[in-house]
């Protein structure tokens, strides 16, 4: 905590000294409140965190001759930042939600807007609020796609996510097609090793099983699991949770086929048999 003081003073002078050159509603003023806060917060000072979140609220929430929309829009958005770190997702919400009434009125901010909309689908995601998350996330993604904005990561994570909220909302085809564009997107970007991209995986191979499609989802899960093991070296317990699945996956399959091959038998048995009536009737007949 010691190594905090030093900032802690020095944000404290800039504060008195701001409030003496430019007056106590000044967006300068409501900035080193807001850096304040992330310092307590930090230092686990949840209370006096709040305390300085809620007069730096209290500045950029005031219409101040010169006060800049961009700079107010930002300013609640690092505010949220810090109430999501303080476990207080709807307060966050709350903020993100005046920051794109803000910047609605900025021209240009589309990207920007784009951004805080998934921002808020995954919060959403968080609280289990999955409706919400996946429109909050769709009108992300298709802002996005109108800026020509599909390098960005933030579009590949949304497209993840809303793939996800897809799943919660047992909307699974949907699901696959968000993580099939998610999973060519993160293999041209970052390759099919990257951290990222073995999460797209892992999220599309689930899919597949729970669509029923049993041999893609083993192919996919196959692949994972071999590739960990052979070009990653992982040592992870994920790598043992993935290959019970496989394993699963691969003894229902031999039963489906053992089923199926039983089935095709006793088909072709009863049908011989249905032959060989025709053919004694057939003699008989003659």
């Amino acid at each position: 905590m010691a190594r905090y003081d030093e900032p802690i003073c020095a944000y404290q002078k800039a504060l008195t000294m701001f409030k003496s050159t430019k007056g106590k509603n000044h967006r300068s003023v409501a900035s080193v409140y807001k850096r304040l806060a992330d310092l307590y917060n930090k230092i686990g000072k949840s209370r006096e965190s709040k305390s300085y979140c809620e007069i730096a609220l209290r500045i950029y929430t005031k219409t101040v001759p010169g006060s800049h929309p961009k700079e107010i829009a930002s300013g609640l958005v690092d505010v949220s930042v810090i109430y999501e770190s303080m476990n207080e997702p709807d307060q966050a919400l709350e903020l993100l939600r005046k920051a794109i009434k803000v910047y609605q009125n900025t021209p240009g901010q589309q990207r920007t807007i784009a951004r805080i909309e998934a921002h808020i689908g995954v919060l959403h995601f968080i609280l289990g609020e999955y409706v919400e998350s996946y429109y909050s996330l769709k009108n992300a993604v298709s802002k996005f796609r109108e800026i020509r904005e599909k390098k960005s990561v933030i579009f590949y994570i949304a497209l993840s996510q809303m793939g996800r909220a897809c799943v919660q909302l047992y909307a699974k085809n949907k699901a696959a097609d968000l993580f099939e564009e998610a999973r060519t997107i993160f293999e041209t970007e970052y390759g099919p090793y990257h951290t990222d991209t073995l999460g797209i995986y892992s999220n599309l191979d689930g899919t597949y099983d729970a669509m029923g499609r049993k041999d893609d989802s083993i192919e996919l899960l196959e692949f994972i699991v071999g590739m960990k093991e052979e070009k990653l070296r992982t040592i992870n317990p994920d790598m043992d949770d993935e290959k019970r699945r496989l394993t699963e996956l691969l003894t229902e399959s031999e039963r489906v086929k053992s089923r199926k091959t039983r089935s095709l038998e006793t088909f072709l048995g009863n049908m011989s048999h249905i032959f060989l009536k025709d053919q004694e009737i057939n003699i008989l007949e003659r």
